[in-house]
């Protein structure tokens, strides 16, 4: 019998946990995703440097992998919910800050240039690194495990939707009103994350584990991931095609001198990656993937590689729309697949650390990407270091094809 026959394709919805869970993440997302616009129109208008770019993604990935082995562990041994919710206020108050700094009362960007921008998205990088492992070990807590496959996917269908809504939102926000009044609308998006987070239920801490101090309990999640052939090869997988088959760090430049279609366009270009995930996630909540699932993770990361380079080389707005499209339906058929070998291969009370090692594969792997990204388009130039990066995504999904023996025949993910 399918899947499909076995669980109703809104099944984890009707709990409302879950529910209040990912209207949370729908609203933080958002808030990052406008937030992460606005931060980067506003620098590259100041300096004019495609490395500038970069900067911000390594102002973000320093702190958060700085952090993330420890946070898995707070993640095992606190309770969840008042993880995120610390979280969720810190980057509350990170966007109160950007909002100050565009107001009239601040003169600190006329001093310093964008020198103060880079130390909140230091902060708010810190505050993600707790942020995420807390947020994928709460999640399996809130649902039974017979819902595990339907609520990653609606958890991954939410955030797509979210990862659409947010760039278009804020290309058009700093289009109309400015970037002061797109960063005071970023702090309200964020209250309304916290507000749905706060009304999760509390969930109990996880029974502990035999090791006793803190590095103890860290190097076993570090042994039990590297020992774990399926989970690392996902993530790592994942973790080279992030870092080597993205571009979004770069859509500034392609949308200001390739394409030129200013603010507007810039958010599209952001959204259209996402706008294809979201499709294709709510594809796969009515038509889960089951068999072979390995061999369609490495078909879909090269995909994305494939049309990485596509877009590079294309001058055509809509023919650069269609294209990141292309790339977000393969991206999410990767995230999917990823989450649910992790969730269903972890035990609970260790889901923290393998969380936060995760995050360091392909959560940070974003940020340094986008480094990549800036320091390739400095040396190479924008479209080659785009082209090569979809490249080399390529090339890396071939040799993970034929060293990864249990990914390629791993036939039923439950």
């Amino acid at each position: 019998m399918s899947q499909k026959s076995k669980v109703p394709p809104l099944a984890s919805m009707y709990i409302r946990d879950f529910r209040n869970f990912v209207t949370a993440r729908l609203f933080m997302t958002i808030a990052i995703q406008v937030q992460a616009v606005a931060v980067g129109w506003q620098i590259y208008e100041i300096t004019r440097d495609p490395l500038s770019l970069g900067l911000i993604g390594l102002s973000e990935a320093i702190p958060a992998i700085s952090v993330a082995l420890y946070a898995g562990h707070l993640a095992d041994v606190m309770e969840r919910k008042k993880i995120i919710l610390l979280c969720a206020s810190t980057l509350l108050i990170c966007s109160v800050a950007l909002f100050a700094f565009t107001s009239n009362l601040s003169s600190l960007l006329e001093v310093y240039g964008a020198i103060p921008i880079y130390a909140v998205m230091f902060v708010t990088g810190i505050a993600r690194g707790f942020l995420s492992p807390a947020n994928f070990s709460l999640l399996p807590q809130l649902i039974p495990r017979a819902l595990y496959t339907n609520a990653i996917t609606w958890n991954s269908t939410i955030w797509e939707g979210a990862s659409v809504a947010g760039p278009a939102i804020g290309g058009l926000l700093i289009d109309f009103i400015g970037l002061r009044l797109t960063y005071f609308s970023v702090m309200m998006i964020f209250g309304a994350g916290l507000f749905f987070y706060a009304l999760v239920d509390r969930k109990p801490v996880p029974s502990a584990t035999d090791e006793q101090s803190v590095w103890e309990k860290i190097s076993a999640g570090l042994k039990f991931v590297f020992s774990h052939q399926l989970i690392l090869s996902a993530i790592t997988l994942d973790l080279f095609a992030v870092l080597f088959g993205g571009a979004v760090a770069l859509l500034p430049v392609f949308a200001k001198e390739i394409l030129d279609v200013g603010p507007h366009g810039f958010g599209l270009l952001r959204a259209a990656p996402a706008a294809g995930a979201l499709v294709m996630a709510l594809i796969l909540s009515y038509y889960p993937i089951q068999k072979y699932p390995g061999r369609v993770l490495l078909w879909c990361v090269a995909g994305f590689g494939l049309s990485m380079v596509g877009f590079a080389l294309s001058e055509n707005f809509l023919l650069s729309l269609a294209l990141l499209v292309i790339s977000g339906v393969f991206d999410c058929v990767s995230v999917i697949i990823r989450g649910i070998i992790v969730h269903t291969q972890t035990p609970e009370n260790m889901k923290g650390r393998v969380a936060a090692i995760n995050s360091m594969f392909i959560g940070s792997s974003n940020e340094i990407g986008a480094f990549e990204s800036g320091v390739a388009a400095r040396w190479m130039g924008v479209v080659p270091s785009v082209v090569f990066g979809g490249i080399m995504t390529m090339v890396v999904t071939g040799a993970t094809a034929f060293k990864a023996e249990h990914l390629r025949k791993i036939r039923l993910i439950r």
